[in-house]
């Protein structure tokens, strides 16, 4: 049974994702930091370890990345919340899209637009790098999973930097490290 978090939590579950959208520069999922901050900090409509779960489980699932924005909404109170989450992180983004796309197709050799796709490179790396080190935590938590997680996060990050691997190799790699229990 899922909690009745009313009309008012469904209002600020819709307004907080919409202003994230807004933010998702490189996917909604650069802005999950904010939203475990959201729902397990300042809510406490989900765990860490809900959370990071409902991720994991989103991602492994075929089809968009930001399905996971609806099983985040389905494990805070069902149907309505999965409504509030998907409209809320849908809607601005895009609208934005739409009429950024418009925008960059008229100036596509001016300055202007060059430089806005250049600066959303350092932003769109630190955001993903705050939403790994947030998905991470509940492992790096634990002492028993510590050494197992830090030494699959510095393999996977020499891999992907050094080598063309296909990354699903790498998921591969981390579901045996966790289905051993090591991380």
């Amino acid at each position: 049974m899922t909690p009745d978090i009313g009309t008012a939590g469904l209002l600020g579950l819709f307004t907080h994702f919409f202003m994230l959208s807004l933010l998702a520069v490189g996917g909604a999922i650069s802005t999950a930091p904010d939203m475990q901050r959201y729902l397990v900090v300042e809510q406490h409509w989900l765990t860490d370890a809900q959370f990071s779960s409902s991720i994991a489980i989103a991602q492994a699932a075929p089809g968009p990345n930001v399905l996971f924005v609806a099983v985040l909404g389905w494990n805070v109170a069902g149907p309505l919340s999965v409504l509030a989450t998907m409209a809320g992180c849908l809607l601005p983004s895009t609208l934005l899209s739409l009429w950024a796309t418009r925008w960059g197709e008229q100036r596509q050799g001016s300055v202007g637009a060059r430089a806005f796709k250049a600066g959303m490179v350092p932003i769109t790396l630190g955001l993903l790098l705050s939403t790994g080190w947030v998905l991470a935590l509940p492992c790096i938590g634990k002492a028993s999973h510590r050494t197992g997680a830090l030494a699959l996060i510095a393999v996977t990050l020499l891999v992907m930097m050094r080598t063309r691997l296909s990354p699903m190799w790498l998921v591969g790699l981390g579901a045996a490290v966790g289905a051993l229990g090591w991380a």
